[in-house]
């Protein structure tokens, strides 16, 4: 009898690397603040990486909905997917707003500020980058299906990636060699991803020195209140709404999930953006045992209708801006001020400054007199980006959980052992090859 060859487990190197994004980090903050006009220049460093990780977006997510719906057997199963994952967004949405709303009102986080001329037009050009709902949903529909993965659109490859998907299914047999060929394609794009991410030093050096250098260290004093404000109740949200629904369906530690996470949300607090860490959230919520159909449709859409932390965001920033023109705003205006820019909101994650944008577009709708406000907001909106990213982001991993767990496509022994640390990621492929070798162990042969 022969023994298949035991090879020996790849050491991983990895750790240098985000050791190194540290580092890049550290010494940002210090160039921002040591030399401010050069640390300025270096943004297109950061925009450069930024822009490595976003082109791998669509094909990542393209192959990931394709394979995960292609290869199940019923549509009525994705549709039940779906409809768990969109219910369980819709309430999240509302609980967030509820705990911003409080919180808001309790800070008064803009009393003492005034408007001034230069504030009010920065506030007012932020307003012309709103979208309104109509034109939110037009917008899934891309011009072409190749246009889809040009334009810069979670939705729309989403939405191509559906139809592919469910023409698969009804190939039947005839569409298994195309589904082979995709999976092809997935393992070489999150190789290419695999490499790019050696560049996540420079590239964090580059976007934290130039923010820093811009923004400098005087202009968040008068302004630490909302900061601070906003980072604590991103915080409760997370471990105290959060981290006990995530115990009580799916049996599993808020922190341990979090810190099986850590490496990505070092990269979204580098890039202030959570879009930076989407392919590896996919890729580490199938290894953590989260059937492909359901990480697969839970992922790309909780990235544009999930955005717990943009909710909170947009919260305490609209009773910021009001405190601060002394336009207090009534709990009935709060509330349909607020909702509006919610439906807004939707397909704006993982996009940088897309959550101001979305404030003063709803501000110009309803209340135009507040518009002006949301220049104060400009100076300290990166800072903000980060914490809601990396809410948005943890929030996004929690549902993927739960909706594997509703529908039974959690398989809790292997994330056991993965939280454990004895089925270690493949850092190196961002692929669960192990998984699919047994996978294909386990077939039939053909013929």
């Amino acid at each position: 009898m022969t023994y298949p060859e035991v090879r020996p487990p790849r050491k991983d190197r990895t750790h240098y690397l985000y050791i190194a994004v540290i580092v890049a980090v550290a010494i940002g903050i210090a160039v921002g603040l040591l030399a401010p006009e050069f640390a300025k220049g270096l943004k297109p460093i950061g925009t450069a990486f930024v822009n490595l990780i976003k082109m791998m977006i669509s094909p990542i997510i393209f192959c990931t909905i394709v394979l995960g719906v292609g290869s199940v057997a019923k549509a009525a199963k994705v549709g039940k997917v779906g409809g768990l994952a969109i219910g369980y967004f819709l309430i999240m949405s509302t609980v967030a707003l509820v705990i911003g709303l409080i919180v808001g009102n309790i800070l008064h986080p803009g009393e003492g500020l005034s408007v001034d001329k230069d504030t009010e037009k920065a506030g007012q050009a932020e307003a012309k980058g709103g979208q309104n709902t109509v034109d939110f949903l037009l917008s899934i529909i891309p011009k072409t299906m190749i246009s889809a993965f040009t334009a810069d659109s979670v939705l729309q490859t989403l939405f191509i990636a559906l139809l592919t998907g469910f023409a698969l299914q009804r190939l039947g047999d005839k569409g298994k060699p195309i589904l082979r060929g995709i999976e092809h394609i997935q393992r070489l794009v999150f190789k290419i991803l695999a490499m790019l991410m050696w560049a996540a030093p420079v590239g964090a050096f580059g976007a934290i020195a130039a923010v820093v250098g811009q923004t400098g260290a005087s202009a968040l004093q008068g302004l630490l209140v909302i900061m601070v404000g906003f980072y604590v109740t991103c915080l409760l949200f997370v471990f105290v709404v959060l981290g006990p629904i995530l115990w009580f369906v799916a049996k599993i530690n808020i922190f341990t999930l979090l810190r099986y996470l850590g490496r990505e949300f070092l990269l979204i607090l580098s890039a202030s953006s959570s879009e930076v860490a989407l392919p590896r959230l996919i890729a580490k919520m199938e290894h953590l045992g989260v059937s492909k159909p359901v990480v697969g449709i839970t992922v790309p859409t909780g990235y544009s209708f999930n955005l717990d932390g943009t909710a909170i965001y947009l919260t305490m920033a609209t009773l910021f801006v009001a405190e601060a023109t002394n336009s207090p705003l009534s709990f009935g205006e709060q509330i349909s001020l607020l909702v509006f820019m919610i439906i807004a909101s939707k397909g704006a994650a993982g996009v940088t400054g897309a959550g101001l944008a979305t404030l003063a577009g709803g501000l110009q709708a309803h209340r135009p007199d507040l518009v002006g406000g949301v220049g104060l907001i400009v100076g300290i909106d990166r800072f903000m980006s980060e914490a809601r990213s990396l809410t948005n982001f943890a929030g996004n991993a929690v549902a993927t959980v739960l909706v594997g767990s509703w529908t039974k496509e959690f398989d809790r022994e292997k994330a056991a052992g993965v939280l454990r640390g004895d089925d270690p990621f493949d850092e190196s492929t961002l692929v669960d090859e192990h998984g699919e070798e047994q996978g294909e162990a386990s077939k039939p042969p053909s013929g």
